[in-house]
Order: structure tokens, then sequence, then C-alpha cells
């Protein structure tokens, strides 16, 4: 995950590494389930949308809630941070012109304080990798993931694919056949029941078997 510009807001910022953890499932393009399959034979593939599968998930809305609200936190305490920047900055102009050459270097030594400290705060809650924002969302996540990946195992393994391909990851789909998309299949093993909701697929009342 690269720093994003400094042009970006906090929130945009948060947002973005909210998406790179949520789609962690994605980072893994392929899921093997029950081994590799022998070289000469026919190796069966098929795949799920990680992404439609955590928004039906209700402790994923838990997880980004939570999230939520700790970044509209560290956004404030940074705005804060950002007003006291801003408010030396207009005492130092309306008051430059009195003050002695040793005043004007103290003044500007702690304008530049001020503005590492944003930089700083910045760093610490929204920082790639070691951010607190990332850090936070990783552990909150994890289980999530563990959950779905055992249940796309499961259903892998139960009906005979040799790959499962995240829809919502890395990799680029020039066409998918609804035939071996396992997404509902996936959430029905979770418990979630999406048929009042519509589903994804056209085929959602039927299972992985019966659309093989």
């Amino acid at each position: 995950m690269t720093t994003l510009s400094d042009m970006c807001s906090v929130f945009g910022r948060a947002r973005a590494v909210r998406r790179a953890v949520g789609f962690l499932l994605g980072a893994v393009a392929l899921v093997l389930a029950g081994g590799a399959a022998p070289a000469a034979a026919q190796q069966e593939i098929a795949y799920v949308d990680s992404e439609y599968i955590l928004k039906q998930m209700p402790e994923y809305a838990t997880v980004q809630q939570r999230l939520d609200r700790l970044t509209k936190q560290w956004e404030q305490e940074i705005s804060a941070q950002k007003a006291r920047v801003d408010t030396l900055q207009e005492e130092f102009r309306a008051r430059e012109l009195l003050y002695t050459d040793e005043e004007r270097k103290q003044q500007r030594q702690k304008i530049d304080q001020a503005r590492q400290k944003v930089q700083q705060l910045r760093q610490r809650y929204f920082g790639p990798e070691q951010g607190q924002l990332y850090q936070r969302q990783k552990k909150l996540m994890r289980p999530i993931q563990e959950r779905v990946l055992a249940a796309v195992e499961t259903i892998a393994e139960g009906e005979g694919y040799d790959y499962v391909v995240d829809k919502s990851g890395p990799a680029l789909f020039m066409y998918t056949n609804e035939e071996y998309n396992l997404t509902d299949d996936v959430l029905e093993e979770l418990g979630i029941d999406v048929e009042g909701e519509g589903g994804q697929t056209a085929s959602s009342s039927s299972s992985a078997g019966e659309r093989r």
C-alpha cells in the first residue's frame, strides 16, 4: 500500500485504508481448496465476490462503524492542531514587524514545530502499515476474514473446486459465467439470507452442486 498524497483529505485517506484492509481477502488471489490438483487433471475453478459478501455481514458493518467513530475522533484532533498552526501564523504576520530577530526566529520555530505535530498525528493515526487505524482494522477484520475463508473452503471442497478466485481482488476478469459464482453459496454457509434482498446471482436459490 502506497502513501496517499498530502492533497487528499484525512477522511479520504482513512477510507482508502479501510478499503485496502477490507479486501485483504482479495490479496490472496487464489484460494487452494484441498491441495494442488494433479497437473494432468482438469482443474475446476470458481469465483466469489468478497466485497459483496462482506457488505452482507452484520459484524463487518459493526467494525466499520467503530472505525468511523475512531476516524472522526482522530480527524478532530488533527483539525485542532491545524487550527493552532493557523493561529500561530496569523499572530506572526500581525506582529512580525514588532519582533526582534531572535523573537522572529523563535516564532518561526514554534510554527514549524506545530506543523510537524500535524504530520506526526497523521502518520500515527492514518499512516500505512503502522498507523493506528490500519492496525486496529487489521485486528478487527481478521476474525471476519477467517470466517469467510473457512466458508469458501467448505464450499470449494464440498463441490470439488480446485481454485476459488476472488472477483474483488487484483485479478482481471474479462468475463465471468454465473454458473461458477459461489458468492451466494458462501453467504448461505455463513448463515446469511440474501434472497429477501434479491441476492447477487440469478441462481441464488440454487446450490453450487445444482448449478454444475
